[in-house]
């Protein structure tokens, strides 16, 4: 029996000039932290900068100064700058629960690898790994910038950013000319571009002649480069061992399409769930709720949350403990109950539906553009492996707060069955026996050097997640 397809309807039909003026200006604030952040450690010092103005405080040293804590005092950690937890203190004792807004900051991208700088047959590269899972031939033959830090052996910490300003350079990963491309053209798209080929191109030009040079001429490029480097950052070639620098495409978040109804811009998995987020916490600054707040933006997710700075990681589960002992008592047991009570929204995004590639989803299950925040109830590939699946009697109440809220909502699943699948966080909060399910904005081109996304969402998404934040 052939499938009846479910009605969809877009949200701009329902929006007020009032929704619509606002879905533009939550849109151009997303658009400007898009660009604001890049990378991990540009998002945590963007968020920084949004949560002290709202008055947050440095959680460890507002505990070492000896600060009392009360319903609605504002604290934030950091992990080692990749990774923030915010927290708003509610009347209730933590240890009965929390609404937690999670997503993650880093997404797919090219890292440079740490000993990368070489010369070869008159050009100067950077030699590279990807980060995350890509289409490697996407990356190649388009503008690119170099975020990031260098960490010197005295102690300083160097910020990189070179690609962005209109009189920056940029960079690229040369593909080889059609022309030539017989051979090339017969792969598989897994084999069109190596791994080992996507090294950035980053100079031409030799250092002047010399005297107190003492190299040969075949390293007199590279010597350019090091010239170039020492000058802006006072850096030597060694100091790429000590250096996270990653390589990103250039250029601002745009306007998509003629009615500018879309976003285009690079990091949106999962950006657009983390500011979103941020933004729904900024917004209930100022109130006083019953139960604590908590938005986490981590790291690491999309290489399987590992690492100091990923979910996996005990820094956020070590900031409730401190939290519980400075509000009611050292107790490991009180933790466990705070994490257990608690209610999370995993937020990442959904694969949006895409007609030009229709075969690969199912349309009842599909999520859409312009149809409000997603909801999927379990993740993970085939068979629901590697998944949350996240119980009916959470779902429904959050059904019941959406509705009362008037925020619009679908629920999806990542493609066909038996076609791929993909995971979040949300498997390992729930392993602490939380309420978890897996929300956030649909978009196309996923893990795309430049992603599309529906401003209705974006709007949509902030209502939705500031209803969740009020949940009692």
């Amino acid at each position: 029996m052939e499938k009846t397809e479910k009605k969809k309807e877009n949200l701009w039909l329902r929006f007020t000039p009032e929704d619509k003026k606002e879905a533009d200006a939550v849109s151009a604030q997303y658009k400007e932290c898009l660009d604001a952040g890049k990378t991990e450690r540009e998002c945590v010092a963007l968020t920084i900068k949004m949560a002290e103005e709202k008055g947050y405080k440095e959680l460890y040293t507002a505990l070492k100064n000896g600060d009392t804590i009360t319903a609605g005092d504002k604290f934030y950690v950091v992990q080692m700058n990749k990774s923030i937890a915010l927290f708003q203190i509610g009347k209730q004792p933590i240890s009965e629960g929390m609404n937690i807004l999670g997503a993650h900051i880093d997404s797919p991208r090219i890292d440079v690898k740490q000993n990368p700088l070489y010369e070869k047959e008159g050009f100067v590269y950077l030699d590279t790994h990807y980060y995350g899972g890509i289409k490697k031939y996407q990356w190649t033959a388009i503008p690119l910038a170099l975020h990031g830090v260098v960490a010197k052996k005295d102690g300083s910490v160097v910020s990189v950013c070179i690609g962005e300003k209109d009189d920056d350079p940029v960079f690229v990963i040369t593909d080889l000319l059609i022309h030539l491309a017989g051979e090339q053209m017969t792969k598989k798209a897994t084999e069109v571009v190596t791994g080992e080929n996507l090294d950035l191109l980053i100079g031409n030009c030799p250092l002047e002649e010399n005297k107190e040079l003492e190299k040969e001429e075949k390293d007199a490029l590279k010597a350019n480069v090091l010239r170039i480097l020492s000058e802006a950052y006072g850096m030597e070639e060694d100091d790429f061992l000590s250096a996270e620098l990653e390589i990103v495409p250039s250029g601002k978040a745009r306007d998509l399409g003629f009615d500018r109804s879309m976003i285009l811009a690079y990091g949106q998995d999962d950006r657009i769930c983390a500011f979103t987020s941020l933004f729904a916490m900024m917004g209930m600054a100022d109130q006083v709720t019953d139960r604590t707040l908590c938005c986490l933006l981590v790291d690491k997710e999309e290489i399987g949350s590992v690492g100091a700075t990923g979910m996996k990681s005990r820094f956020f589960e070590n900031a409730v403990a401190e939290l519980i002992a400075a509000t009611e008592r050292d107790s490991q047991l009180l933790v466990r109950r705070a994490l257990a009570h608690s209610d999370m929204l995993s937020s990442d995004v959904s694969a949006g539906y895409d007609p030009l590639y229709a075969a690969s989803y199912e349309k009842n299950n599909a999520a859409f553009l312009a149809h409000g925040l997603a909801f999927n109830k379990f993740t993970g590939s085939r068979g629901k492996s590697g998944s949350n699946d996240a119980n009916a009697e959470y779902i429904a109440k959050l059904r019941q707060v959406m509705d009362d809220a008037n925020v619009t909502y679908q629920f999806a699943e990542l493609g066909k069955v038996d076609v791929g699948g993909g995971g979040t966080i949300a498997y390992i909060m729930a392993e602490y026996g939380m309420n978890v399910i897996d929300s956030g904005v649909a978009v196309l081109n996923m893990h795309a050097p430049y992603e599309a996304s529906s401003k209705a969402d974006v709007y949509e998404a902030v209502k939705g997640y500031t209803a969740f934040l009020k949940m009692k």
